[in-house]
């Protein structure tokens, strides 16, 4: 028998709740970022420059094949040896670790996002691309306004799937001291001994999250496919 009234004891909601909007805070935050990271690589890639396609292909390959929690530990543990000391001060004298694990997870999902929107990408017509320089438009701006708004509709179910991965990573934040869902259900566990009771309840936090991510994607996907003007 569930018994889930020790949670309005000693502050115990209050830990939840803010765990929930850390992880929440860490997801948009983080989520953004990759969106602009993934348009940087999928525009760098784009282009006509092997130096910047290698970068790219170097980018992606390192965040598709590396554990993100070792990429999350990297960024933590040794990224801030490599900086100026001035800098790193300034870092932790802030909440680094939240900044480095929204770095982390927003360059994972962004490699993640790049390759999504050039799947989307091939999916367009060379003949919008040669539409676009019988205009006048240069090749930067055919791909602005033409080509990228369409690959990025194409790919959009990929990319609200890359939304919710992102969203269940968040939880690796945990491993360097982020006070997100996964830590404070920890937290809690510590102090009251409720594993399962606690852990049921953290489940159900992330089932919400994870089950409206999921009906965004359907609503998104419908939308996509309906004929014009339905």
């Amino acid at each position: 028998m569930f018994d889930l009234s020790f949670l309005l004891e000693d502050g115990y909601l209050k830990l939840f709740r803010d765990g929930v909007l850390t992880t929440l805070r860490l997801f948009v935050v983080s989520g953004l970022l990759a969106i602009v990271v993934g348009v940087a690589l999928t525009t760098l890639r784009a282009l006509p420059v092997k130096l910047f396609k290698a970068f790219v292909i170097v980018v992606v390959e390192y965040h598709r094949n590396v554990p993100v929690l070792v990429q999350i530990l990297v960024w933590y543990f040794g990224v801030p040896q490599l900086l100026p000391a001035g800098l790193r001060d300034w870092i932790n004298a802030g909440n680094s670790e939240f900044f480095f694990a929204t770095v982390a997870l927003a360059l994972n999902a962004g490699a993640f996002i790049s390759e999504d929107m050039r799947s989307g990408l091939r999916a367009i017509p060379h003949t919008q691309q040669e539409a676009a320089w019988s205009i006048g438009l240069t090749y930067l701006q055919s791909f602005r306004y033409i080509i990228l708004p369409q690959g990025i509709r194409v790919a959009l179910p990929a990319l609200l799937n890359q939304a919710l991965l992102l969203f269940k990573n968040s939880s690796l934040a945990m491993a360097i001291g982020v006070h997100e869902l996964l830590y404070r259900t920890r937290q809690i566990d510590n102090l009251t001994f409720r594993t399962f009771d606690v852990f049921l309840v953290a489940t159900m936090l992330y089932l919400i999250g994870t089950l409206a991510l999921m009906a965004l994607s359907e609503h998104f996907a419908r939308r996509r496919t309906a004929p014009s003007g339905v």
